[in-house]
């Protein structure tokens, strides 16, 4: 007896039968995976197994950037053989990536998901803009399909069925693409739109759209709800906690 209870602990200790959680990174429009390098060695601290994705954001479409960056993700987390949870941070049009992918599949493994600056309603900015000169050149078939107009990606998908935390940002450092924005903005897209049904927590920082993933308080904001399923602090509900 004593034997297999040196065995069972000795089997325990050594980490055996524990699962992990892996934390699939996604960048936003013209931005690459070092943008969220902070996240991921924030998020490998607390513990979780990561894999910070680099897709091609100006080359493809919505659609195309989904079937490209969704499933590298997975299949990076899935090469652990302990995984039994992926979760996803995304910042801007990564959280989109994400939206698209889930309308037209399932991820049996899906644990929570928190957006930074997510364009979920779409942004003016997008439509305001889409005609200078060298938007396209700059942006790409995917930044066509960010605003609120017949093309917009966004406003096809339906609300979130699973467990989502939206951060938003109120600062901007873009004061001519804000000029067009509704108040507040993060300089990308208002407050307001970066709301969506469904979603399970909400939280407004004092960050702008560029930046707020290398903040120390949307990173202590994002591992608090991938860890507990909520944003630490008040007790309000998601539609009042601005």
């Amino acid at each position: 007896m004593k034997g297999l209870l040196l065995v069972l602990v000795l089997l325990l200790s050594a980490g055996i039968a524990q699962a992990d959680d892996c934390v699939v990174l996604l960048h936003g429009l013209m931005r690459g995976a070092t943008s969220m390098n902070k996240m991921q060695r924030e998020l490998d601290q607390a513990g979780f197994i990561t894999a910070n994705i680099d897709y091609p954001s100006r080359d493809h479409t919505i659609e195309e950037l989904a079937d490209i960056a969704v499933p590298d993700g997975l299949a990076a987390c899935r090469e652990h053989e302990r995984v039994d949870r992926i979760h996803f941070v995304t910042h801007s049009l990564g959280g989109i990536l994400v939206r698209q992918y889930l309308s037209t599949n399932e991820i049996p493994e899906l644990g929570r998901v928190v957006m930074l600056g997510p364009p979920n309603q779409g942004s003016v900015a997008a439509d305001e803009m889409i005609d200078v000169p060298g938007y396209d050149w700059i942006n790409g078939p995917s930044g066509r399909q960010l605003g609120k107009g017949e093309d917009s990606i966004p406003l096809r998908l339906g609300p979130a069925d699973f467990e989502l935390g939206v951060i938003a940002g109120n600062r901007t450092i873009d004061p001519i693409t804000s000029a067009v924005l509704p108040n507040p903005d993060d300089g990308r897209v208002s407050v307001e739109d970066t709301k969506l049904e469904g979603m399970t927590d909400f939280v407004v920082v004092e960050h702008s759209h560029a930046f707020m993933m290398r903040m120390q308080e949307p990173i202590e904001l994002t591992i608090a709800f991938l860890t507990d399923g909520r944003f630490s602090g008040a007790e309000e509900a998601p539609a009042e906690r601005q």
